[in-house]
């Protein structure tokens, strides 16, 4: 029985439409742009400001420490000049679910939130943020969790307890109901308004975006709602773009390989290997010793591995299950194409910054070479093709984009693309997906990432370098000697015509049942 259930493209990009009511006439009578926010807090004009980035980090607390929480404590004294901070998805873990959000996401950033000195009375639909936490979604907050799988995880907990079965899955009776539960938390969620209610919340929450369109007005401590699972807002003459990449990231075969025989194989055998190391983690799971001080955090990272085992299924089921290429959310890659092209031909306009939950570039071990990082890259590419065709500013050694903030792989890590052949050549990659579930190493590999051209005449298999890992931060060591850099991402943006990225790394470091905080050297990107 599969543990997990990944909704259909089609199906997430349904539901999410009908929660913020998509399109309905009253947005259209107002000229109201319904991925347009207004982040209202008296500094958007401001040439210089920084922020934050977290991501992957709805994990909730350990028995014996609480990563989530140390990193949300070290970012507090950070509030004071940072504008906002970004989420770039997962933000509860395992499945998405409503009755995960208290202890996953209340507790450990309460002081973020109105009433947050009692987050027990904080429910996880109204939740008021005093500091602009700006989010987009995860893989894992689209969840389902089948009702059997759930009901049987409850009822035998007592007995995985008693059989020393040390490993037990971090779900609840609930999924995230194709979205529906970061949607109540995060969304302008709308659908249960009468035509009159929306009227007046419309009147009441929008305002003008500029002389012809209006948007979401975001005010902390007031109203801090995002407009859809997809947005745009302006910080700095910067245009920040936020993407759902979960409804781009299936993969799209070419008819020849997914009706290869030989292929299947391949995906058969994989999945095999899969599910042999999955039992080999559980076995080691029951004879680990239980006055060991170091078992917590080697059961930690066994449920972090058996978590991660099921996301590899889940690609491969994708792989050996393609849909169609119309399946593609190309409604919002159309949309991220006209918005770049705009905000090019815009001259008050100095960046552009996008983040999302999928990278397009990562060397940690297991995400590389899956075949949903394959197809965000291959739609990101497609869209960044059409924006540098389109602006004859854009030349072959300067990326459409400044930055793109990702995570998905948990860990952090700044990347830089080579010459690809594609409009993301030159482009500045970060990935922030190390802030509260267990970390995952890099890849043996190494740093570099090659991509397949094609065969020479001898039939050699001849690669391009696409993209140099410059700094990584991920789980080391074996045994008692492992590290555990959990980290978050200070961003300062400096300069004026031409802005300047400054990127802090700040990490607090577990090990040997204790912690250290520090900072990285900053990295500037321009």
């Amino acid at each position: 029985m599969a543990s997990i259930l990944d909704p259909a493209i089609l199906t997430k990009v349904a539901k999410m439409k009908e929660r913020v009511c998509w399109q309905h006439p009253a947005f259209r009578e107002r000229h109201i742009d319904q991925t347009r926010l207004i982040l209202e807090d008296g500094h958007s004009e401001d040439r210089e400001f920084s922020f934050l980035v977290i991501g992957d980090s709805g994990s909730g607390p350990h028995p014996d420490h609480h990563p989530q929480r140390r990193i949300a404590q070290q970012m507090l004294p950070h509030l004071q000049d940072c504008r906002f901070l970004l989420h770039t998805g997962d933000v509860v873990y395992q499945v998405g679910s409503s009755e995960q959000y208290p202890e996953n996401f209340i507790k450990p950033y309460r002081e973020w939130l109105v009433g947050g000195d009692r987050p027990g009375q904080v429910a996880f639909d109204e939740m008021l943020f005093r500091f602009p936490f700006l989010a987009v979604p995860g893989n894992h907050d689209y969840y389902n969790l089948p009702r059997l799988y759930s009901v049987l995880v409850q009822l035998s907990r007592p007995v995985r307890k008693l059989l020393r079965l040390n490993l037990n899955p971090n779900v609840g009776w609930r999924g995230s109901g194709v979205g529906d539960a970061y949607a109540r938390a995060f969304l302008d969620y709308l659908k249960t308004l009468s035509d009159d209610d929306l009227a007046a919340h419309l009147d009441r929450h929008y305002g003008p975006w500029d002389e012809t369109t209006g948007g979401l007005r975001y005010q902390p401590g007031q109203f801090t709602r995002l407009p859809n699972r997809y947005y745009t807002f302006r910080y700095g003459s910067i245009d920040f773009f936020a993407l759902d990449s979960s409804t781009f990231n299936d993969p799209a075969l070419s008819p020849q390989r997914a009706g290869s025989s030989h292929y299947h194989q391949q995906l058969v055998a994989q999945r095999q290997a899969i599910l042999r190391e999955q039992q080999q983690v559980r076995d080691e799971a029951i004879h680990l010793q239980p006055g060991d001080p170091h078992t917590q955090e080697r059961l930690d990272d066994l449920q972090a591995k058996v978590e991660q085992l099921e996301e590899m299924l889940l690609d491969i089921e994708k792989q050996a299950n393609p849909g169609p290429t119309t399946l593609v959310d190309t409604e919002q890659l159309l949309w991220l194409r006209d918005g770049l092209i705009a905000s090019w031909q815009d001259k008050s306009v100095r960046g552009r910054v996008l983040f999302f939950h999928h990278p397009p570039y990562v060397t940690e071990a297991t995400k590389w070479g899956q075949a949903q990082t394959m197809a965000i890259r291959q739609n990101l590419r497609w869209v960044l093709d059409q924006v540098a065709a389109a602006v004859p500013e854009i030349s072959t050694d300067r990326s459409p984009v400044n930055l793109v903030l990702n995570g998905h792989a948990h860990c952090f890590e700044y990347l830089k693309t080579e010459a690809t052949g594609y409009a993301d050549s030159h482009m500045n990659c970060v990935v922030c997906g190390g802030s509260g579930l267990s970390l995952r190493r890099q890849r043996p590999e190494g740093t570099m990432l090659y991509e397949p051209l094609g065969t020479d005449p001898d039939g050699q298999v001849a690669f391009r370098l696409v993209a140099k890992s410059q700094l990584y931060m991920g789980l080391t060591g074996h045994k008692t000697e492992r590290r555990r850099p959990y980290s978050f991402v200070r961003i300062d943006v400096t300069g004026e015509d031409s802005p300047q990225f400054v990127l802090t790394p700040y990490i607090s470091e577990r090990f040997h049942q204790g912690w250290e905080d520090y900072a990285m050297d900053p990295l500037v990107l321009s």
